[in-house]
């Protein structure tokens, strides 16, 4: 089937929990998600639905935003900043909704359909602004396909400090994308390198919840290197309908 013939058998309609649940398992997180603010479906009707056996094509799922966000900040000019935390929870869950998820059923993947439910959906959720985080964001863009404007921000100073923590003891950037090569640098370190590396490793795990028990080897240098190279992208749009609320 060609994909301008399947388009037009597809609707975005207001969905629920049990849309989701039929494509939970094609997304990359795990499959709980939690409280949500609004889902909407992609379905399939006529001879679509019947042809192939499927009743939900995509979904898409829209969450409360969390209190703060550096990338929000720098989209809105500080909007959201300066406030005390319950004026600053009731400002942005206001006027913000975040896309928690996007998930297309692989079989109708590559024909636009993730850009399709995203543009369609958001002024459907009555709020000011829609966010989104992706950490695949730079290579498959469909939410600025979409409407949204992307930012990417600066590495983070944890990022920065830990990449001169290693350049310290003879790990240079170019070399970063080796786990096992880093892991063998690091079991060759001695005495006071050694002893220094660990604790600045130690220390940039304290930001990842139960990650800062992890042993020393090679999946915890692994997953140190993953961070400092992934550079998630923040979109934001401003529905030009509706004006901030106090």
């Amino acid at each position: 089937m060609r994909g301008c013939s399947i388009t037009k058998e597809l609707e975005v309609v207001r969905g629920d929990a049990g849309d989701y649940e039929r494509l939970a398992g094609y997304h990359y997180r795990e499959r709980k998600v939690g409280p949500y603010a609004g889902i909407f479906a992609l379905r399939a009707k006529g001879h679509l639905a019947r042809r192939c056996g499927v009743k939900t094509v995509g979904v898409i799922v829209y969450r409360m935003p969390s209190m703060s966000c550096e990338l929000r900040n720098a989209a809105t000019g500080g909007v959201f900043a300066g406030f005390n935390r319950v004026t600053g929870l009731s400002l942005v869950n206001k006027n913000v909704r975040c896309i928690s998820r996007v998930i297309i059923e692989p079989r109708f993947r590559g024909i636009g359909l993730a850009s399709r439910l995203v543009s369609e959906t958001l002024a459907e959720t009555g709020v000011a602004i829609i966010e989104a985080i992706a950490e695949m964001g730079m290579v498959n863009p469909f939410f600025k396909k979409a409407g949204m404007k992307a930012y990417t921000g600066e590495l983070p100073a944890r990022c920065a400090q830990m990449q001169e923590a290693l350049s310290m003891v003879g790990i240079e950037k170019e070399e970063l994308g080796c786990a096992e090569k880093v892991q063998r640098k690091l079991e060759e370190l001695e005495g006071d390198e050694a002893a220094f590396i660990e604790c600045e490793i130690r220390g940039f795990l304290e930001h990842y919840g139960k990650r800062r028990f992890m042993s020393a080897g090679r999946e915890r240098s692994a997953f140190v290197l993953s961070k400092l190279s992934r550079r998630p992208v923040y979109y934001i749009w401003f529905n030009p309908k509706i004006r901030l609320s106090a």
